[in-house]
């Protein structure tokens, strides 16, 4: 609508106020494809350094996800130096050999549908179908000392964890005991809600993988909500576990790692705005010579 009353000023009527010839404004169908190009370069840039969408593929974080649920992931606060803090849910990159062939998600026997996938998934409409990530719970970081045995709670730096999280009827250590760990500097300690279903650090440790830890540096990003379905939709924070008496907290000199990611997609918008806003005094511009 605003385009088409644009067109009935003076660049529309062939003459400006100095009496020559303005420019002809673009139409609608040249802009179009300009708008589409700009946002999707624009959710390039949004997927590849603020937000991008995760699919869960399996259920070893029930309940608080579910095998398909979609996630978005902040990309953006490690920027600024934060660091995952116990609790958070981050997605990392397997740190080695703790995904198989058939863990990976199926991919389709068509070329053209996985063009169209791997296209949506480079401007973040759909989760990657190739990259091996996982998803879990941090528990403890760099020089905590977590003791897990068969029949006790969790307990990081002395605190035995009050876990409510935990998919209900599971145990926290039970399948996978491993004793008393100490995580190295610049490493993680990650395990999923769904302790009896789920091969995190306790299981990786057991089987001589690497000592079940995972680098800061294969980070993704802290999930912070669940985005889809909708009837799933949730935010995502640090349960109230970690705040215990006797734990440390973090030291909050990183910026916050929880909502970066919705502060640069609503940077966006301003963004659009100003593209607009200068195409129409251009336009402006060329009416008045």
């Amino acid at each position: 609508m605003d385009q088409q009353l644009a067109g009935t000023g003076e660049a529309a009527s062939g003459t400006g106020r100095a009496g020559g010839t303005a420019k002809p404004r673009r139409s609608m169908w040249v802009e179009l494809p300009l708008l589409v190009v700009l946002a999707l370069v624009l959710a390039v840039v949004v997927k590849t350094f603020f937000v991008q969408a995760f699919s869960i593929p399996s259920d070893s974080m029930n309940n608080t996800l579910m095998k398909n649920d979609r996630v978005l992931v902040d990309k953006f606060s490690p920027w600024f130096g934060a660091t995952p803090e116990r609790g958070e849910v981050v997605v990392f990159h397997d740190p080695g050999n703790w995904l198989s062939a058939a863990d990976l998600p199926p991919r389709s026997s068509s070329a053209t549908v996985r063009n169209i996938q791997s296209a949506l998934s480079d401007i973040g409409l759909l989760p990657s179908a190739t990259e091996k990530d996982l998803i879990k719970r941090v528990i403890a970081v760099g020089g905590d000392t977590v003791v897990c045995n068969a029949g006790a709670p969790v307990s990081v730096d002395g605190v035995k964890l009050q876990e409510p999280y935990i998919f209900p009827g599971a145990t926290p250590c039970d399948d996978y005991p491993v004793g008393t760990v100490t995580v190295p500097k610049g490493y993680l300690w990650v395990m999923g809600d769904h302790r009896n279903d789920s091969e995190d650090s306790r299981y990786q440790r057991t089987h001589n993988n690497g000592g079940g830890f995972v680098p800061v540096s294969d980070v993704v990003g802290r999930a912070f909500v669940v985005a889809w379905p909708l009837s799933h939709w949730a935010t995502l924070p640090v349960p109230a576990t970690f705040g215990q008496p006797g734990l440390s907290q973090p030291s909050g000199s990183a910026a916050p790692y929880a909502f970066g990611g919705l502060l640069a997609l609503l940077a966006a918008v301003p963004t659009t705005v100003w593209w607009r806003r200068r195409r129409n005094r251009r336009a402006a511009a060329a009416a008045r010579r």
